[in-house]
């Protein structure tokens, strides 16, 4: 669902980075009821805040899984946890990395930029939703 809507190139007209990609994204496919407002929080979120340190697309992706998953707050169940954990194990397991300094270095190229790193982060997370429903 996601990994096709950015594979089709969505969010390049926006000029979207990777986490606005992400939220942007699945506010749409997976019905989030997300504002704008709400969507421009993951906008410093995008090349590892910035720094190069966790991926957008990651960052992105959790913010999903608590919009999907997270009734009133984090400490209420274990299952945001698990599921971030899940997350980013099966993606550092995909792409051997999760820190978006070591992801530009293995998978950017000039013409795509990190659309591989975004889709493989969309696959993941489609997946768990497939599994856990919303």
């Amino acid at each position: 669902m996601l990994k096709q809507l950015i594979d089709s190139g969505y969010g390049k007209l926006e000029d979207y980075n990777c986490a606005e990609k992400i939220i942007y994204g699945a506010n749409i496919v997976y019905d989030l009821g997300l504002s704008d407002d709400a969507c421009k929080l993951m906008a410093g979120f995008g090349g590892g805040m910035g720094i190069g340190h966790l991926c957008g697309a990651l960052a992105g992706s959790v913010a999903v899984l608590s919009a999907l998953y997270v009734k009133n707050n984090a400490h209420e169940s274990d299952r945001i946890a698990n599921l971030t954990r899940e997350l980013l194990s099966e993606y550092e397991q995909k792409m051997s990395s999760i820190d978006c300094s070591s992801l530009v270095e293995l998978y950017r190229k000039p013409d795509t930029k990190c659309d591989a790193v975004i889709s493989a982060a969309a696959e993941v997370l489609d997946n768990i939703v497939a599994r856990e429903g919303n």
